[in-house]
């Protein structure tokens, strides 16, 4: 009896850690890794979303918002931490320093910014 009582207990235990996985990974369930492309083109056209979520999307792909619907995209390599949000408004024309995290050195990552896209460092 005393073995199955902690078989039990063992079982219990990994379930709630499996349950708790996505939530360590900084994932919710069902969320492949990677991040999505930028997403900063005007919404021209109102289509129909593609997908709710990663899951409705084939492997290597996630669902991301880009300009007013939700597409399967190619993922893309994102680094640690969110960008900060920024308060300012822009004065001078838009430049774009970057394009993705990987442009940016070290730790920072590719934020969209009030005159453009610029590597910062995350939160």
């Amino acid at each position: 009896m005393r073995a199955h009582s902690l078989l039990l207990l063992l079982l219990v235990a990994l379930l709630a850690l499996g349950s708790q996985l996505p939530a360590t990974l900084g994932r919710r369930k069902g969320e492949k890794s990677g991040g999505c492309p930028p997403d900063d083109g005007p919404c021209i056209l109102s289509v129909p979303d593609q997908c709710v979520d990663d899951s409705h999307c084939p492997s290597r792909m996630k669902c991301c918002h880009k300009a007013c619907f939700r597409p399967c995209v190619r993922k893309v390599f994102v680094k640690m931490g969110s960008c900060p949000e920024d308060q300012l408004r822009c004065l001078s024309p838009v430049q774009h320093l970057c394009s993705k995290d990987w442009d940016c050195p070290g730790h920072k990552r590719y934020c969209l910014g009030a005159c453009g896209q610029d590597c910062k460092n995350p939160l």
